[in-house]
């Protein structure tokens, strides 16, 4: 019977393989917010809560060494959609050295125009794309996603933080394509005291509608969902309330467990699951910040804001029956950017050639589990901290925050004091860095002595990747400098049919501070 199955699966593999060269395929690309390296059954978490997500990682191929492209959300996001190091399109300070920035409704900046998004470059191939969630790119009119390429939205441009008073703050508005819908805690409500909001319910079922308005239309797409319950403050809908072993933070992830396992159903339903990629990760790792109202970074080293394992490496799992083989493990050294070099693969669009593209092609990984030698740069704000290369990791700087920060209770890598390692200060070991084997050693603790024969010689692969990297880096200029309470969410498009609009005061425009 095991030998009949494997026989049949091969055979399906191998007829949606000369299937799908058919057609162009469409992209499913889901981003966690927040989400850690350990919070899957699949990927080590006990409380074995997230049944749809492991049986995706077992028909599909996981990817233990996964990065995003930075330990905080909208750096990473941006160079999910642009293949590109934030450092090269521009999300980063340069207020203060090695400062995690980020796009609160008062920033300035935003995604730039002289920036190609994944979404414009698929409209070549006749792709339509819709964004579900949060988009987090900037908040001003210039900056929303259909001035990026994306053909629908569902979503929020900022954080779903409040609520506010909607007079020294407004509140965050829904979007409906180029047009608000309301207002968070207000249309949109999300309960402090409960933790109860339908919001993943409505992204769920706007993913679904999407795909199956596509697959009658028989035309390509992209969906990009971003639900974002389990970033601070956390939500979940009421049947998910107080379900989990894991409290309010394990509800969200049970519901996006839930939606996702609908949602790749809906995929079956429409008829296009053999020729739909689907990728699931998290925009950075989990914020231990947050103690029990975060996430689980497994045995990896710190969180989210950290350049340590635990801010940036992420749970990803690659779906396509008939494509990829089931239950593999892929210890391809990847990061989101990737992404955006893979569909554009996968969709037949050349990589713009007016710029240095940091995301690779996984497409033979994809298909025939082939791995490729690339490194790995971990950027804080405008310094380069750390980078990979194999299994080693070299630390150029070490922080995690700073003193003061500690003494408020903020504290990035709780329970982990690991000496000249998790320093509350910014410590340049540029002439000697700090080296960890990252297969022995994935809670980067033991450091390897510098006058060891494997540093030595394992240090000049490092610092030539180094070298070549710092060759070819041009700088976008920065665009989380500045911050301005004129350029809050005062008055967004549509707010006129809707009679939300709200006051908008003199414009104060001053450098943001970012603490860490």
């Amino acid at each position: 019977n095991s030998f009949a199955m494997e026989t049949c699966q091969l055979l399906l593999f191998l007829c949606c393989a000369v299937r799908g060269l058919d057609g162009k395929p469409n992209f499913v690309f889901m981003l966690m917010d927040d989400m850690g390296w350990g919070d899957l059954g699949a990927f080590g978490n006990p409380s074995e809560e997230t049944p749809n997500l492991d049986r995706l990682t077992s028909l599909g191929m996981q990817f233990p060494d996964f990065y995003a492209a930075n330990p905080l959300c909208s750096p990473s996001r941006a160079a999910l959609l642009t293949g590109r190091l934030p450092i090269r399109n521009g999300f980063y300070t340069t207020n203060a050295h090695a400062r995690n920035a980020y796009t609160p409704q008062n920033i300035v900046g935003g995604i730039q125009d002289s920036e190609v998004l994944l979404p414009e470059l698929l409209q070549n191939a006749d792709y339509r794309s819709k964004l579900v969630g949060k988009w987090h790119l900037g908040q001003q009119p210039q900056y929303l996603p259909l001035k990026h390429g994306f053909d629908e939205w569902f979503g929020a441009p900022n954080c779903h933080f409040g609520p506010y008073d909607n007079k020294q703050t407004p509140n965050i508005p829904m979007y409906r394509d180029d047009h608000m819908i309301g207002r968070l805690y207000e249309e949109f409500d999300i309960n402090h005291k409960t933790g109860e909001s339908n919001l993943t319910q409505l992204y769920k079922q706007e993913a679904i509608d999407f795909i199956r308005k596509q697959a009658e239309a028989d035309q390509p797409f992209f969906l990009f969902w971003a639900a974002d319950s389990t970033h601070q403050p956390l939500f979940a809908s009421e049947p998910f309330l107080n379900t989990s072993q894991r409290g309010l933070y394990g509800d969200a992830v049970r519901e996006l467990d839930s939606c996702i396992g609908e949602i790749v159903d809906a995929l079956d339903e429409a008829g296009v699951s053999t020729n739909t990629l689907v990728f699931f990760s998290s925009d950075n790792g989990a914020a231990t910040y947050a103690k029990t109202q975060g996430g689980s970074n497994g045995p990896l080293l710190c969180g989210k804001q950290t350049t340590f394992e635990g801010g940036s490496r992420e749970p990803t799992i690659a779906y396509w029956p008939g494509t990829i083989m089931a239950g593999q493990v892929s210890h391809q050294i990847g990061s989101l950017m990737d992404w955006f070099a893979t569909a554009l693969d996968l969709a037949g669009v050349e990589l713009p050639k007016d710029r240095v593209v940091d995301g690779v092609s996984l497409s033979a990984t994809l298909k025939q589990g082939i791995i490729r030698d690339r490194p790995i740069f971990y950027y804080r704000g405008n310094e380069m901290m750390a980078v990979r290369v194999g299994m080693y990791k070299a630390h150029y700087w070490t922080w995690t925050e700073s003193v003061e920060l500690f003494k408020r209770g903020i504290d990035f890598c709780p329970g982990e004091d690991i000496p000249n390692v998790t320093t509350h200060d910014q410590v340049d070991y540029t002439g000697q860095p700090l080296l960890f084997h990252l297969g022995r050693d994935p809670g980067e603790k033991y450091i390897i002595h510098h006058q060891s024969a494997e540093y030595e010689q394992v240090m000049r692969s490092v610092r030539a990747a180094v070298t070549e990297h710092n060759l070819g880096l041009k700088k976008e200029d920065p665009q989380l400098n500045y911050c301005d309470p004129a350029v809050m969410n005062w008055a967004p498009p549509g707010c006129e049919k809707l009679d939300k609009c709200l006051t908008v005061p003199p414009h104060h425009k001053t450098l943001c501070v970012w603490d860490h």
